[in-house]
């Protein structure tokens, strides 16, 4: 059972390149030229994402800074629970205390801004990415032998071509 199998498959591969050769006898061999990725592209994606890595850190800086603030404005109610007595607008009867709520609203703002930025950055690096690897690219030049396959007419042709 395995010979006829193997026989048949020599045959094939053998009787492939043979009608492929007579079919670009026909045809010439379509020239297709693809554009290089733009340097945009290129180093942009990299841009974006050392953007994105640096904003994500302010980000993080500027809620750790929050973090302390927000620390310093319950020691100074624990000290004197008196501090911390709400107006009824909501707003800290104490100046002091008022000022590092202030504080930590205007910390945490600015963490939210960068974190923002460096999301959206991030989205445009994967995109860039994205778009680098999904453009066709032309086969390297060194490739000394490459598989052919073709499809016509409802008959599949596999064969191999030698490049001397």
């Amino acid at each position: 059972m395995r010979t006829p199998l193997a026989a048949l498959a020599a045959l094939l591969l053998l009787a492939a390149p043979a009608a492929a050769a007579a079919q670009e006898a026909d045809t010439p061999p379509p020239q297709v030229r693809i554009r290089p990725i733009s340097p945009v592209v290129r180093f942009g994606k990299w841009a974006l994402l050392a953007g994105s890595l640096g904003m994500n850190l302010a980000a993080a800086r500027a809620h750790d800074a929050s973090e302390r603030t927000i620390d310093e404005l319950e020691t100074f109610c624990e000290a004197d629970v008196t501090r911390c007595a709400t107006l009824p607008d909501g707003a800290y009867a104490d100046p002091v205390a008022e000022d590092l709520f202030q504080q930590t609203l205007g910390h945490d703002r600015r963490a939210r801004r960068w974190l923002v930025g460096g999301e959206t950055a991030l989205l445009g690096a994967a995109a860039l990415f994205i778009w680098e690897f999904s453009r066709p690219k032309n086969p390297p030049k060194n490739i000394p032998f490459e598989p052919e396959l073709s499809v016509s007419a409802g008959t599949t042709r596999l064969g191999i071509r030698i490049d001397w």
